[in-house]
Parts: structure tokens; sequence; C-alpha cells
């Protein structure tokens, strides 16, 4: 197990500051979704990340980390690719898996905390 570079601390997820990380144009499928997020933690290796990412309503793909997420505010329905359609809203928690192509339907801004391993 790595050790993480940030010391312990507490933070009020609902109201924190977020950057924002603007989107891949090819990503968008329909809608004008902003993303917004930061970085709370990294291991050493850089492997181990924890934050918290947030979305605006629109539809969106990606290509997934292995990363489990809860979802503080705002509802979504992602599909994943030769795999189930999950649901999720606030106090949900989900799990990607790596590789997984998914379709994300953002109906109401979405918050969520976030812990990814990388390869």
């Amino acid at each position: 197990m790595t050790t993480p570079t940030t010391p312990g601390f507490a933070l009020h997820i609902p109201t924190a500051d977020l950057d924002p990380d603007p989107l891949d144009p090819s990503q968008i499928v329909s809608g004008t979704p902003e993303v917004s997020g930061k970085v709370l933690s990294e291991s050493p290796d850089g492997r181990q990340l924890r934050g918290i990412w947030q979305i605006t309503p629109g539809v969106v793909t990606d290509v997934e980390a292995d990363e489990m997420f809860v979802v503080l505010g705002g509802r979504a329905t992602i599909e994943i690719e030769d795999g189930p359609t999950l649901e999720v809203g606030p106090g949900d928690c989900a799990v990607l898996r790596e590789g997984d192509r998914t379709t994300w339907t953002i109906h109401e801004t979405l918050r969520k905390a976030y812990a990814i391993t990388l390869p």
C-alpha cells in the first residue's frame, strides 16, 4: 500500500470550491455540460487519486478508470457498454472498472467524491 502525500484533513464536499476541467468536445453527445473538480490527495507514485468531481446537465461519453465514488448531489444515468445501466443520486455509491466505456446522462448537476486507482 502506498502512503498518501497529503496529511489528514476534513472538507465539506457540497460547498468545496472546484477548478474548471474542460471536457474534450468529442466526449459531448448533447447539451453543454461543464466539468469541474479538485484532486484532494495523490499517492507518491500517482496511482491513487482521491477528489471531487462535478458535471452539469448533458450527455457525455467516457472510458473509465478503476473508480469508486459516492454521489453527494444531483442525478445521472450511467450506461456501461455491454454492462448494466446505473441510476445514481445522492447517497449512492458506484464502482466502475478500468476500461468501461460509458455514456453519462446528467439529469441534475452531479457532484461526487471519488477514489481512483490507475494502472
